[in-house]
């Protein structure tokens, strides 16, 4: 069984200061008339992809030897929400970093774009996802209507009020929230609330798929895999034969292997030649994943995957600082789209995304696959050393990550 399961926590704090309105805001910028109904959708998705490629050019950045994981989803989600109440310098901001192009799409379109992909992942049909995003408000304030209104229209979002005083208490409820959400997976997401916060931003995404082709239980053996160089660990191993989707990327220099879930979704697993891990991730690009679909084809397959539990924690403040959302996380911040007054700004940004990979099903369901396979010699394909891996449903990518030791799980 597969199980993903990612969270933002955005925590507001109160911080008075005087604050000029910029009126050269994006919101004021560009006025278009009638487009197709459909181009939200597209540049929505698009922007997330390429909002994927420099998140994790960042975090590789940073993180070489570990293990990596998020959804690009999540996140630009829960920033683009905010966007509903950002103005002027903090709203630009947001905009450029999750890769909108003002002069291409104007804001109202972008929320609709943003309905429109949350609208087509959820009514998707044969996997579990839940996808939502909730604001819990200190009690004592009140939320623009407007902001509340929108919140509802374009992201299926609820405000709650909370008294973040009695943190004790508001941890508790929060957390039982969550874990409602998904199905019991994370209880104890919040620790050591703040009890100045207030407004704390959930963004959750919760995905449990089968795959199409399951593996069987009684062929995974350990086997190494090779963390650095000859350094391996002992991991279990997956095997699967039969026709797979496969097909070699020339300038990425990495074989592609296509396994399907389903309901639709698809996980990549790429595993770069030999010392050519920098090479793809240098060159890793929308370009490239969107080639990948057509780039792989069935073939005879022989296929060794790890089994493997990871997870990532990011501190988006200082990612998405670096990145160009400056002012968002400092006394310059202009939230006043929100509560009225321009009196907020965001003190705590933290992702988490867990990733699940085993063989799916019972060993008797596994069994039962039998397929026409033609009469050649199969390809052995192992990923047994640092690998990328993405998923993608109608190609929009629902999480990323490179699996570089499967035995540490964070």
């Amino acid at each position: 069984m597969w199980l993903f399961l990612c969270f933002l926590i955005v925590g507001i704090h109160s911080n008075t200061y005087c604050y000029e309105r910029n009126n050269q805001s994006v919101r004021n910028q560009n006025e278009r008339g009638q487009e197709n109904q459909n181009l939200p959708l597209k540049i929505v998705g698009n922007s997330v992809c390429q909002f994927a490629c420099c998140f994790y050019k960042e975090i590789s950045s940073l993180e070489n030897n570990r293990n990596i994981f998020f959804s690009p989803l999540s996140i630009s989600t829960a920033f683009a929400m905010l966007t509903l109440g950002a103005r002027s310098d903090t709203l630009t901001q947001i905009l450029r970093v999750l890769n909108f192009n003002p002069r291409e799409i104007n804001e109202n379109e972008i929320h609709e774009g943003y309905r429109q992909l949350m609208q087509m992942v959820k009514s998707s049909e044969g996997f579990q996802l839940n996808m939502g995003n909730v604001l819990f408000v200190l009690d004592q304030l009140k939320p623009q209507e407007k902001f509340l209104s929108d919140l509802r229209t374009f992201y299926e979002g609820e405000a709650y009020p909370m008294n973040f005083k009695r943190a004790d208490q508001a941890q508790v409820n929060i957390n039982k929230y969550v874990a409602e959400r998904t199905n019991g997976k994370i209880n104890d997401l919040i620790n050591n609330l703040d009890p100045l916060t207030e407004i704390l931003l959930i963004s959750y995404i919760y995905f449990n798929a089968e795959w199409q082709k399951p593996f069987n239980p009684k062929y995974t053996k350990t086997n190494k895999f090779f963390v650095a160089g000859n350094k391996a660990v002992e991991v279990p191993m997956m095997f699967g034969m039969g026709l797979f989707n496969y097909g070699y990327d020339e300038q990425l220099s990495s074989t592609v292997v296509q396994m399907d879930y389903k309901g639709g979704a698809s996980a990549f697993f790429v595993l770069p030649d030999q010392g050519k891990m920098r090479k793809l991730e240098k060159r890793l690009s929308c370009e490239h994943m969107s080639k990948w679909r057509t780039l792989v084809s069935k073939r005879s397959l022989n296929v060794y995957i790890p089994k493997f539990t990871v997870s990532g924690t990011y501190d988006l403040k200082d990612m998405l600082y670096k990145m160009g959302i400056v002012d968002l996380f400092t006394d310059k911040a202009d939230l006043s789209g929100i509560t009225g007054q321009p009196q907020h700004r965001i003190s705590q940004a933290i992702h988490k995304a867990v990733v699940k990979v085993d063989e799916t099903g019972t060993e008797a369901a596994a069994a039962t696959g039998m397929e026409i396979v033609p009469m050649s010699v199969p390809l052995t394909i192992a990923f047994n050393r640092p690998f990328l891996m993405v998923i993608l449903l109608n190609n929009d990518i629902l999480f990323m990550g490179k699996i570089t030791n499967p035995l540490k799980e964070d």
